[in-house]
């Protein structure tokens, strides 16, 4: 991984002494709550319901031991002994007391970790696929070309008051686990007629209250121009985007009132002027930045492991597991292992301190002392060998974090909702509950197969729920919380929009409704097809009829 050169260092330490003295002086009555605003937002500090919350920056989700445990120690000594893993491959903090937020900062900017730019209108935390470097369908490893933008982007004088928060993601696999297409810029590996690496570009994707799919800006752009062709979009953004009306300052917006031949019309004629100036990348570039991200010292070894495979006969629950929470490894001997952060009655997304310090020692002791954080709010250890995989299960599963729904129905993303976030109009960490409950019937669920359940507190979309198969999001009328659906939604290649179901349905009628709507995929489906595959074939009548069935 990326590691800190000396003006790294000096840039992360001055930040947190300049956020230290802004927070002295608030606190002394000489800086008005309005004024720290803005300044403690590029520092990744919100004030919700109950407290402030810290987001911390995890570039493209890459993080080592060290720093899992510095998370858990912060998670101990200035909160409540948890953190969030967040859709953004971040972790957030719910309780820190404003005063303590600048020794938190000093804390982790000690293992190479900080909150610049996790809020506020500038280019926020680059995301990419939980399995660069070890997916079977990856062309290249998209980390480099992640820190490469991340280094650009951040502090950019230029992008630092934008209209509206920007962001950017990266996959370098023929599989789309990094959503490009709802990104405010999204990157894809492809190959020209030549053979030659490059990207499609895609602009204007997002959720929010306004769900768009990105649309294509350039069909091959070379490596070497990432970044002056993302400076030119974002020039562009940045001198035509909206700043009179926060809901409609998004690129998106811009991308769809320009419309995509006359923004790229704009972008092409603003990239002229320097395309081959100082932001043009060599293969120097490339190279010196995958130094940072080689290969490990994988050994030689068999493709299975007798042992393993015995114990897969003799314990449903290891067996289950495997099936169910690794995958496939590009080095033969090795899988890759989700970590299921989707206990039930666990908040989606949580890990306690002591979670966290085991899953520093686990990832120390059988995968490099690596750690994932993925878009569905869950951990990866990358490189497991295979005959290790029994140890490492135990060792999970005494942290209980070994639930086999790795893909499920309970695997669901969920944003915090009511129960912390400001802006939220409903709940979801209690629906989250609600729906375990329902589903608590593992074989159940493996038959069931692969649902991406997503499920939001308000429209500003932090849970994905526009893109879930089965999609929920949280209103309010007039006091009272209650629940849209929507089905067919995708993140992936094939990108898609949910399909609105129908009218909202009360909160403790959500469970039983996302039942109705499996059951109708269950009467439905022919081998072998998703939930998703069902509805495309289908349509959403059926599971209209059958979850309002009782209002007829």
């Amino acid at each position: 991984m990326y590691k800190y050169d000396g003006v790294d260092k000096a840039i992360v330490s001055d930040r947190v002494e300049q956020f230290r003295g802004q927070v002295q002086r608030h606190l002394a009555g000489k800086l008005s709550a309005a004024d720290l605003a803005p300044l403690r937002l590029r520092n990744g500090l919100y004030m919700q319901i109950h407290a402030h919350m810290l987001r911390v920056s995890i570039p493209y989700g890459l993080l080592n031991s060290e720093q899992m445990r510095a998370l858990a120690q912060v998670s101990r000594q200035y909160d409540k002994g948890y953190g969030h893993f967040t859709t953004r491959q971040n972790i957030q903090f719910n309780w820190p007391a404003l005063a303590d937020v600048p020794d938190i900062l000093k804390d982790l900017s000690n293992v190479e970790m900080h909150a610049i730019q996790t809020s506020g209108n500038c280019i926020r935390n680059i995301s990419s696929d939980h399995y660069a470097g070890v997916a079977t369908d990856e062309i290249i490893d998209p980390r480099p070309y992640c820190e490469i933008i991340r280094q650009w982007s951040t502090l950019h004088p230029e992008f630092y008051w934008l209209p509206r928060k920007f962001k950017i993601a990266v996959t370098g696999a023929t599989n789309d686990r990094a959503a490009v297409q709802f990104h405010d810029i999204g990157l894809e590996v492809v190959h020209n007629d030549t053979q030659e690496i490059g990207f499609r570009v895609y602009v204007g994707g997002g959720l929010g209250r306004t769900p768009v799919i990105g649309k294509v800006i350039k069909e091959f752009l070379p490596r070497a121009d990432i970044l002056s062709y993302c400076e030119a979009i974002l020039r562009v953004y940045n001198l035509h985007g909206r700043r009179d009306n926060k809901y409609k300052a998004r690129i998106k917006i811009l991308v769809n009132a320009m419309g995509i031949d006359g923004f790229r019309d704009e972008v092409e004629a603003e990239w002229a002027h320097f395309k081959d100036g100082e932001l043009k990348l060599h293969d120097d570039d490339f190279n010196t930045m995958q130094s940072f991200f080689p290969k490990p010292d994988y050994e030689e070894l068999d493709a299975g492991d007798e042992r393993v495979q015995q114990w897969r006969g003799l314990d449903s629950r290891f067996k289950a597991w495997f099936d169910n929470n690794t995958e496939a490894h590009i080095e033969t001997g090795y899988r890759i292992v989700n970590i299921s952060l989707k206990e039930h009655g666990v908040a989606p997304g949580d890990a306690t301190d002591a979670q966290m310090d085991a899953i520093a020692d686990i990832a120390e002791q059988y995968s490099f002392g690596e750690i994932r954080v993925t878009h569905e709010q869950n951990l990866v250890l990358a490189d497991v060998r295979y005959k290790d995989l029994l140890e490492v299960w135990k060792a999970l599963d005494a942290q209980r974090l070994a639930t086999a729904n790795i893909g499920s129905v309970n695997d669901m993303i969920c944003c915090p909702g009511l129960d912390f976030c400001s802006l939220a109009n409903a709940s979801s960490i209690s629906v989250a509950k609600q729906i375990n409950e329902e589903f608590n019937d593992f074989d159940e669920l493996y038959d069931i197969g692969e649902v991406k359940l997503k499920m939001s507190g308000c429209m500003n979309a932090c849970g994905h729920h526009h893109v879930g198969h089965i999609g929920i999001l949280g209103v309010d009328k007039k006091g009272e919380e209650w629940y849209q659906l929507t089905v067919g939604g995708d993140a992936s290649n094939q990108a898609a929009l949910g399909t609105h179901l129908g009218k909202a349905i009360a909160k403790d009628e959500v469970g039983g409704a996302v039942r109705n709507i499996l059951e109708v995929y269950q009467a439905n489906r022919s081998d072998d097809e998703r939930l998703l595959d069902t509805f495309r074939r289908v349509g959403i009548e059926p599971f209209k009829e059958k979850v309002y069935a009782e209002d007829a």
